[in-house]
């Protein structure tokens, strides 16, 4: 099979400037990129007029729920909303039911993964069951598989165990990636420690809950030599935290999440769940130091943290209800529409922190669209819309502060190898 994508705009972590050019794929490679390709005989041509292509992307930060949880979400549902997104690959956290922190479960997973249309990874576990207490099979779960070790979800409180885990990890070249928290001091809290929880009757959770944790577990890593990772950064003290470690050298990396770029607690406004999620919401200054973190190369990856919830649960008052938001459809529409199509930063930066970066961390190649290259990217149409309803979305779950609304940007088509997975 050839195809033959015309008139597009190539993307490119290289140069902030998209390139014209024709792109023939043929048998799961691109055989040829030039600004004119002749259509031969038996060629499938696909205009791509205004539109542009850009590498798959990858997502180091998914919940796809199991086992245990597949009224939320599945892998199989969770890969076709990656898809539905732009997402060729994906890595899914632990916390799970039961937990997956042993070999068994993940071979179990894995074997789940396998029968989806796009390459998916699992991380372990660092405690039998997310506890905190006791190590889990780091060895026997490295062996079946895993590409890093976290109790996302919870932080592991125990400087010692944590200690442990980043030894076992570095013997065996994985990452150790952290959901900094400090149970204590976020107590019973859902949202951000401030003026908006304070007028909404709530419990916060404050800043230095995550800021605390975040500097004691870099530390560690740094005493052990371990490649630590951490997650879902929401503060610009947290952050700068991480730029000053990075400055003295030590092995550290670090996501921050669509969500945490574009709102704040202000909009949580009237208990909305949907902007419920954990580590919350936090300030305007936070979104705006952030954002320049990014562009400054001080966060290595984009990840979403797909949580994907039932309605029923997410229809609990705020208190009760459950942290997260899915992530997966809406990152590039949403990415594109609050920045790239407002000039905060460019498709270089898109295409090198969700797409090359993140594959780089777990050691794999990047995908650019060059000839000789594999064919998985992606047409998105600067054009279009994206309205993200029901009918629209292919999670399981609805959770999202976009639900039923529009963004500027569509995903048309999702290329992997000689498959067209997506085609709108």
């Amino acid at each position: 099979m050839k195809r033959l994508f015309q008139h597009a705009e190539i993307a490119s972590e290289d140069s902030p400037k998209l390139t014209r050019a024709d792109v023939l794929v043929e048998d799961g490679k691109i055989v040829q990129v030039a600004p004119s390709i002749a259509a031969g005989e038996g060629v499938e041509v696909i205009d791509c007029s205004g539109k542009v292509i850009l590498p798959g992307f990858f997502d180091v930060h998914v919940h796809a729920r199991e086992p245990g949880g597949d009224q939320k979400e599945n892998i199989r549902t969770c890969s076709e909303a990656a898809i539905n997104g732009g997402v060729t690959g994906f890595v899914m956290m632990p916390n799970t039911s039961p937990a997956i922190d042993n070999a068994g479960v993940v071979k179990t997973v894995l074997e789940s993964a396998r029968k989806c249309r796009i390459p998916i990874y699992t991380s372990g576990a660092i405690t039998k069951g997310r506890e905190g207490k006791e190590l889990a099979a780091i060895g026997a779960m490295h062996a079946a598989g895993v590409v890093m070790i976290t109790d996302d979800g919870y932080p592991v409180s125990n400087p010692v165990v944590l200690r442990r885990a980043m030894e076992y990890a570095k013997n065996f070249g994985l990452i150790v990636a952290s959901h900094c928290e400090t149970m204590e001091l976020s107590g019973k809290g859902s949202m951000h420690e401030g003026s908006k929880s304070y007028s909404l009757g709530l419990e916060g959770i404050p800043a230095i809950s995550e800021e605390i944790c975040l500097d004691r577990d870099i530390r560690i890593g740094q005493y052990t030599g371990a490649h630590v990772h951490i997650q879902h950064v929401t503060t610009a003290r947290g952050m700068n935290t991480i730029r000053r470690f990075k400055e003295e050298g030590v092995k550290v990396t670090c996501e921050v999440a669509p969500h945490h770029l574009i709102f704040n607690h202000e909009d949580v406004g009237e208990y909305d769940t949907n902007y419920k999620m954990n580590p919350p919401l936090r300030t305007k200054e936070d979104n705006a130091a952030l954002l320049q973190g990014l562009i400054d190369g001080v966060f290595d990856v984009i990840a979403t943290d797909h949580a994907p919830h039932t309605e029923f649960e997410k229809n609990n008052d705020f208190g009760s209800a459950p942290f997260g938001v899915t992530g997966l459809e809406t990152a590039l529409p949403s990415l594109y529409h609050y920045f790239i199509k407002e000039e905060k930063f460019g498709w270089d930066l898109l295409v090198k922190r969700y797409s090359a970066e993140p594959r780089r961390l777990l050691g794999h190649e990047p995908v650019p669209v060059v000839e000789g290259g594999v064919a998985e990217f992606i047409v998105f149409n600067p054009r279009a819309t994206s309205t993200f309803t029901r009918q629209f979305m292919k999670s399981k779950s609805i959770n999202t502060p976009f639900y039923d609304k529009t963004l500027q940007g569509r995903v048309d088509t999702v290329v992997l190898g000689d498959e067209v997975l997506l085609s709108r």
